[in-house]
């Protein structure tokens, strides 16, 4: 048998998860641990030990690109943030439409609304149960008593105001008393059940079978009224839960009951281990569907294959469903659908080999199960795409007649920032890229990293010449489909010196490397946003030669500016939104054809590789439309300069600890952001070497022009370089980040928040403490304040005097940019028009 359409299908197929749960914030009180298993308590600590969870922390750990153990995954999560994490599991699942059960009690747990950012459609699922106890537990009048009647009134109400507002509602009666529901219990029966709840203290947990029973018919009556489906857990759970009452079979008098006969209704978790009764029910019973989630991925591989399986052996395909039962962390989601995907691919294959389907008969089942039985059984307004996946979850096929054709991707950019902070690529075919360079990388010369703005080969004094060879390893954590181009995606890549072990002269290793001292020391983690200034330029013809001018001439924040360029923002921001790069607000400036963009805060590394691709972004986009966009820091002597002015705070345990706790805390931070800012303003004319990389840099870097010239701090003064910030929603008088001017478009920005961040540490370890802020234009005590760099030359000369940066840095890391430092120096004092260049650089 060919499989080979079968697997494309399988492996295509963007999916509908119909039941799942809220995901929490980085720093919930839940152990990631719990993701992995039901158990909890003391059973816990034997869950590293199951079969399940080796395989999902490995598969885990490879979609991250991390080590492979709990803590080295733990580690991760925290450093990228979990906006970068959920991002990367939804887009490697494929996952188009989740529906949430949002009654699971989960610490720090995120609104519906929030999942938004990584489903185009996201539903919720009503608990029955939860909503009963919400009820309960609100405060009556003074004088009021709850009656049976008077809750009913309440709870009733409550449905029916959501009933065209939701799109099934759920009932998890197998953990309170069992699925042997009374479909006729008496109200008497009822109201002692509801007198037994009310004694006990609250918070209210309903366990009185008959009062579960009845709020399970009042509910089953809305639902036919709305046509409604009702999900019913089944089969295993957590330990609260009897198993030898959460058997499908105990519900024979639900589904017997004529009153009902009309009701649709799923048995979740393949009813594990009574799948062969789910399968049953389902095939005797118009009304009852089956869904497998968290028995896929919670089982062994043979568990996962053999539920799957015995769901099929007399249920109709067109009843059963796919979900992740995804819950707490977006891993859970990742391991659903990559799990999901390998199992009903096995378990097709071999309905086929078998003789029980074909070939297309099993096409169309995996469409059937991954999404098409939902979209009619929820009733979803939503059309699932079939078409070549993006990143998606590529499950361990067995692989058929060497016939690969995986998507409608034909290269790969592979991308890398150098120590003059240039963007360069290598573009290599999909299938080379999948078989050769993901494991082996890209061949590249030492010398590489030892080039300058104006030419491309290695400057004298780097000790980087074309002897030696690296490898650009792609980080498949960055691996995006290009927005602007058909049929190419882009990574960004590491340096090894061999696959697996890190050249000491990588930009991304040597931002890890400071980051986890920071992390290892003071379980500190630094948190970066940028605001990008640019222009756009357009060319003319002048006396028969083409000229680059400014794409307008209106001023700050000018509406008809923005007009002028919103056709090309219409493409910009969904291109970054595709890439998971949030745009908080952006504005003409006060350049001629200049803009800025600010983008969200996140984790250092993420900051620095979300500035790459939105550098790529920009260029691309306006370049498509016959402009030019340039990121240089001075591209007209006589025009306003551009910056990348960057946010930096500091996180611990998922809270913002650069902050003040109160009115007592020194200039509104915490003691552990002042020791980090005062150990930048003291480092910062080295820093400027990293930050502010060219000579052009410092034609932008003066006074009066909120660029930072001097070196002092301040409390929002703009004309200060650091600046502490307080935006909306912070207390009066805390502050909640600061901000560094001086950095540009021509820094590698991995290593300018390297730089940073070893300043802050040395401010850690020495607890250096910070002057008083200056509230007035430093250019008006020039007298008093030390003037920062006003060259390269300059700045350059304080890199060289300090020790700081030798340990954190590196030493060789440190010869190299010194190196390309002196050329630029030596080149442009040389050259004096030879800047013009650059806005083709950078």
């Amino acid at each position: 048998m060919d499989l080979t359409e079968l697997r494309k299908a399988v492996k295509e197929a963007e999916l509908v998860d119909a039941h799942a749960h809220n995901i929490v914030a980085i720093d919930s009180a839940l152990p990631f641990i719990s993701g992995f298993s039901e158990a909890n308590g003391d059973a816990l600590s034997y869950a590293p030990h199951s079969l399940s969870f080796k395989r999902n922390l490995k598969d885990v750990a490879e979609l991250y690109g991390c080590e492979k153990t709990l803590h080295g995954v733990e580690v991760h999560r925290r450093l990228a943030g979990l906006q970068s994490v959920s991002s990367t599991c939804f887009r490697a699942a494929g996952i188009s439409a989740i529906l949430i059960d949002d009654g699971l009690r989960l610490d720090k747990k995120h609104e519906i609304d929030w999942h938004k950012n990584f489903a185009p459609v996201v539903g919720r699922i009503l608990r029955i149960e939860h909503l009963a106890e919400e009820i309960l537990n609100e405060e009556l009048p003074v004088g009021s008593s709850w009656t049976l009647d008077f809750f009913t009134e309440i709870f009733v109400g409550k449905l029916k105001s959501v009933g065209d507002k939701i799109f099934g509602l759920k009932s998890i009666a197998a953990y309170r008393s069992g699925l042997e529901i009374n479909t006729n219990v008496t109200k008497k029966d009822a109201e002692e059940g509801l007198a037994e709840v009310l004694h006990a203290a609250k918070p209210v947990r309903i366990s009185n079978k008959s009062f579960i029973d009845y709020v399970f018919i009042r509910s089953l009556e809305v639902a036919q009224l709305f046509d409604l489906p009702m999900q019913i857990h089944t089969g295993f759970g957590d330990k609260d839960l009897d198993m030898r009452l959460s058997n499908p079979l105990h519900l024979r008098d639900v589904l017997e009951d004529k009153r009902f006969s009309k009701c649709r209704i799923v048995l979740l978790h393949a009813s594990y281990p009574f799948s062969k009764e789910a399968s049953y029910l389902a095939s005797i019973y118009p009304q009852v569907y089956l869904d497998f989630g968290l028995a896929v991925p919670k089982l062994s591989v043979h568990g996962m294959i053999s539920s799957v399986k015995e769901l099929l052996e007399l249920a109709p395909i067109k009843k059963v469903m796919f979900s992740t039962d995804g819950y707490a962390f977006p891993e859970t989601f990742y391991l659903g659908a990559k799990k999901a995907r390998e199992v009903v691919f096995s378990v097709l294959c071999d309905a086929c080999a078998d003789g029980d389907l074909s070939i297309p008969e099993a096409i169309e089942a995996a469409k059937d199960i991954f999404s098409q039985n939902a979209i009619q059984f929820y009733k979803i307004n939503y059309s699932v795409k079939s078409s070549g996946s993006e990143n998606r979850v590529s499950p361990n096929f067995v692989k058929v007649n060497g016939n690969d054709s995986e998507d409608d991707v034909l290269f790969v950019r592979v991308i890398w920032s150098d120590a003059s902070g240039q963007q360069r690529c290598r573009v290599v075919p999909k299938n080379r890229f999948n078989y050769v360079v993901t494991k082996n990388g890209i061949g590249l010369t030492f010398a590489s990293m030892g080039m300058t703005s104006f030419t491309d080969g290695p400057a004298d004094e780097t000790n980087l010449t074309g002897v030696g060879e690296i490898r650009l390893m792609p980080d498949l954590s960055t691996k995006w489909r290009i927005p602007w181009v058909k049929q190419e995606e882009m990574v960004l890549a590491d340096m090894h010196l061999k696959p697996g072990e890190a050249w000491e002269y990588c930009p991304r290793e040597a931002l890890r490397r400071v980051s986890k001292i920071l992390k290892d020391e003071f379980n500190l983690v630094m948190n970066a946003g940028f605001e990008n200034e640019f222009f756009i330029l357009k060319g003319i013809l002048r006396d028969g030669k083409e000229e680059l001018v400014p794409f307008d001439s209106a001023p700050y924040c000018s509406t008809s500016s923005y007009d002028a360029a919103s056709y090309l923002f219409h493409e910009v921001i969904p291109a970054l939104h595709s890439l998971n790069i949030t745009v908080e607000q952006l504005h003409a400036e006060s350049g001629k054809g200049q803009f800025e963009m600010a983008l969200g805060h996140t984790a250092c590394m993420h900051a620095a590789d979300n500035l790459i691709y939105t550098r790529e972004v920009i260029r691309a986009i306006t370049r498509k439309h016959g402009l030019l966009a340039t990121f240089m820091p001075k591209y007209a002597l006589d025009e306003i300069g551009s910056g990348a002015h960057v946010h930096i705070s500091l996180w611990q345990n998922g809270q913002n600890v650069f902050m003040g706790s109160g009115g007592s805390s020194r200039h509104g931070m915490s003691k552990v952001g002042e020791e980090f800012l005062a150990g930048v303003l003291h480092h910062l004319p080295a820093i400027l070497a990293f930050t502010a990389p060219i000579p052009n840099s410092y034609d932008r870097i003066q006074p009066n022009t909120w660029s930072g010239a001097y070196k002092c701090w301040g409390k929002d003064n703009r004309e200060a370089p650091l600046r502490t910030a307080c935006p909306p929603g912070i207390q009066h008088g805390l502050v909640s980040n600061f901000e560094i001017k001086s950095f540009d478009g021509c820094a590698n920005p991995h290593l300018g928040l390297a730089a940073i961040l070893a300043a802050g540490i040395d401010g850690l370890r020495n607890h250096l403490s910070l002057p008083e802020p200056i509230d007035t234009n430093p250019s008006s005590l020039d007298a008093e304040l030390q003037r920062l760099p006003k060259s390269l030359s300059e700045s350059l000369e304080a890199l060289k005097e300090d020790n700081v940066f030798t340990d954190l840095i590196g030493e060789k890391l440190l010869v190299a940019i010194k190196g390309i430092r002196k050329a630029e120096i030596d080149y442009y004092s040389n050259h004096k028009d030879a800047y013009k260049q650059l806005i083709y650089r950078y």
